[in-house]
């Protein structure tokens, strides 16, 4: 049968997408399983399930009718082995492909099924495999199988032109052709699967087999709607519809290749063309009009037309086909540049290059523009244009940016980049199909991409599906384990919604389950004590947080300064002691020399704003000038503040660093050397004073009061974990 033969042709082209190269390391981290009780993708776009899998499990994927019934007793020798392989490590694509050919090579049908379920599972774009699958299933006799895998891979691959094919032909060659329900359920095949990829750019194979199987059907009519839809989609192959088209029309009676309403418009039309070239004497050869008596009827129409007449009619049918064609021919020229720039329209493990992740995004663009500048001339035009016509111009423009979209998502699939920029596309337009593509992003392919989870989770939360928003976020924090800012969106989310007391238990959970992980305890307890101090009202609960985390970490000196900050942000008046007993703890702690001295100058600095006696300042100073001796001559100049420089202060103990906030902070004073006081003037003994009084100059000159205090609240993203 012809149709098989040009069901074929073509095959080829992507048929090695099957057989990949090692994939980098960082590439195979992207992918992960499907929840273990759907196909993977929804009915409509891809999506499925509500619960992510453990991606160190192996999941075999849903058993086929009557698999267990056959199962072939031992496994392959090595297959343990390479299963093991692929078990410990499920992103090692090489070992996906060494147990798969292993197992093909053994034919062990139980070992193959196992192997191939749980690797589509995993890498459901793989439509080679899929393939593959269904052919190993047909040879040994089993067509339903065969026909389970085609569908369970279509669900996943919807846009596939080649698995389409290869399950129509799966169909042909099993159904009984002589039975007229096995016609119907092939065109309806047909059907689905011109609906699902018929607009992408490479479709051409599906429409030319869709028409030609309608030919040996002996239906004409519908060999022509066939045609007469894809000269409306710009496919790479466009022209050659047009010349099949042509060729139908002329080779066929006008009413086998036309609908009786299509060829009565036609004559129609023919017609009025002969009256209005009667009326305008510009035909000459057309029939003169006879002269009858009067009350003579005209003759009646005998429902045949001359030769001529046929021809006629036939040129004004290919003169609309011809504008048909025009019109999809400039939409094609538009495309084509875009179109040569793809170079991998498929799934594949390897990195894309820059050149094609720009040929992807600017195509987008240009497509999405496109479609937006036919809306507007649709908004933009007389309320007298056909509704109908403005619709269907606008459904077509969305439509080729869908399309667009699902094609690069199939070769831009573990690139965050393209799922963010179809999910701000979608929301304006469709908040479910918006939820099904950040499903299947999420939850397929880039289970370990987190910033996409939680940005699904503010996307819930911002239409008011909180439910799914905490699922969201809870399954997260499941999946990946670790995330401090999962565990702090949760508690966020909780206190958006009036959850204060649920919220602290987040925290507080957070607190005790990092105590062995002095850098991550500090975190949660820092973001805990403010949360008791700004929303709990309750300094002392905070107080005992941060004190409790600093006996676990005595050498965190961002405690010690988020201590200092909540007892200056107390009542002076109830508790003025508690900022110089943080004073002198942290200088007791083992903190570097930097660091104390900063704590020392903030403890002399309060002391001068809010001590009630000389003498208590005096002391202090006198302290202050102590440990800068201790500390060595070197660190005097940090007293004068060429070091208070908040982006080095904000460097751990450890060596690593943060990026603090420069705006506010006052500018640092040049080094001043510190002066010989001047005898006194006066009786009593004044020692110590006029340094101090020099000294206590300089910082009201550099900081204006302790008004000036770097507020340190915000500046442990070194606690987050690398993504």
């Amino acid at each position: 049968m012809c149709y098989l033969t040009m069901a074929a042709e073509g095959t080829k082209e992507f048929s090695d997408n099957g057989h990949f190269t090692n994939p980098p390391e960082f590439m195979a981290l992207e992918v992960s399983e499907l929840p273990q009780t759907e196909l993977g993708v929804s009915e409509d776009k891809g999506g499925s399930g509500t619960e992510m899998a453990n991606p160190s499990v192996i999941y075999s994927g849903p058993p086929l009718e009557g698999e267990e019934e056959e199962e072939e007793g031992d496994l392959p020798v090595d297959f343990d082995r390479l299963w093991k392989v692929v078990s410990d490590n499920p992103q090692d694509f090489n070992g996906w492909t060494d147990l798969l050919q292993y197992c093909e090579q053994e034919g062990h049908m139980t070992a193959s099924r196992r192997a191939l379920n749980a690797f589509l599972v995993k890498y459901p774009l793989c439509y080679g495999y899929w393939k593959k699958f269904a052919d190993m299933e047909r040879r040994a006799g089993h067509n339903s199988k065969a026909e389970e895998v085609c569908v369970r891979g279509l669900k996943a691959i919807p846009l596939s032109v080649d698995l389409w094919i290869h399950y129509i032909n799966l169909l042909l060659g099993t159904l009984n052709m002589n039975l007229s329900e096995s016609i119907e359920r092939i065109r309806s095949a047909f059907e689905e699967a011109v609906t699902a990829s018929g607009w992408d750019w490479h479709s051409d194979r599906l429409w030319d087999l869709y028409a030609e199987w309608e030919k040996e059907q002996g239906n004409l009519l519908a060999m022509t709607v066939v045609y007469d839809r894809v000269m409306r989609v710009p496919t790479q192959l466009y022209s050659t519809h047009y010349e099949k088209l042509k060729s139908h029309l002329t080779s066929h009676a006008l009413q086998d290749v036309l609908s009786p309403e299509d060829y009565i418009k036609l004559r129609a039309e023919y017609k009025q063309i002969q009256i209005q070239a009667k009326k305008e004497g510009s035909n000459p050869t057309a029939d003169e009009e006879e002269e009858r008596p009067p009350g003579e009827d005209e003759p009646a129409d005998s429902g045949k037309d001359s030769e001529e007449a046929m021809q006629k009619m036939q040129e004004l049918l290919l003169a609309s086909r011809e504008q048909m064609y025009l019109q999809n021919e400039s939409e094609v020229r538009k495309r084509w540049n875009y179109e040569e720039g793809i170079k991998r329209p498929y799934f594949h493990v390897k990195p894309l290059d820059r050149a094609q992740l720009k040929a992807w995004h600017s195509y987008l663009d240009w497509e999405m523009a496109e479609a937006q500048a036919v809306q507007e001339v649709i908004e933009g035009t007389s309320v007298e244009a056909p509704e109908h016509s403005k619709v269907s111009e606008s459904v077509a423009g969305h439509k080729r940016v869908l399309i667009l979209f699902e094609r690069c998502l199939i070769a831009c699939a573990l690139y965050e980049e393209f799922w963010d920029k179809y999910v701000r596309y979608l929301e304006p337009r469709s908040l479910e199909e918006t939820r099904s593509v950040y499903r299947q992003a999420c939850e397929v392919h880039l289970p370990y991409k987190h910033s996409f989870r939680l940005q699904w989770s503010t996307f819930e939360e911002r239409h008011g599906n909180i439910l799914e928003a905490q699922r969201i976020l809870e399954s997260l924090e499941q999946y990946m384990p670790g995330l401090a800012m999962v565990r702090l969106r949760r508690a966020g989310l909780e206190r958006r919604l009036g959850r204060l007391d649920k919220a602290e238990s987040l925290l507080r959970e957070a607190v005790e389950q990092n105590k062995d992980k002095p850098h991550l305890h500090a975190f949660f307890s820092i973001k805990l004590a403010r949360f008791l101090l700004k929303l709990g009202k309750n300094p002392s609960k905070a107080r005992a947080v941060l004190q409790e985390a600093i006996e676990l970490s005595p050498d965190n000196s961002k405690l010690y300064l988020n201590l200092l900050e909540l007892e200056v942000s107390g009542d002076l008046r109830v508790n003025g002691g508690g900022i110089q007993q943080c004073v002198s703890k942290a200088l007791a702690a083992p903190l570097s020399p930097k660091t104390k001295i900063l704590f020392s100058q903030r403890g002399l600095q309060f002391a001068e704003d809010f001590g009630t006696t000389v003498q208590s300042v005096l002391s202090i100073y006198e302290e202050h000038q102590k440990l800068l001796d201790e500390l060595g001559g070197k660190k005097r100049g940090a007293e004068n503040g060429d070091n208070d420089d908040p982006e080095k202060m904000s460097k751990m103990d450890d060596g690593s660093a943060v990026t603090a906030p420069v705006q506010g902070v006052p500018p640092t004073m040049p080094p001043v050397s510190m002066t010989t006081p001047p005898p006194p003037m006066m009786g009593g003994d004044m020692s110590g004073y006029g340094s101090y009084s020099n000294w206590y100059q300089q910082q009201q000159q550099q900081y204006g009061g302790y008004g000036g205090y770097h507020n340190p609240w915000n500046q442990y993203n070194q606690y987050y974990p690398s993504s």
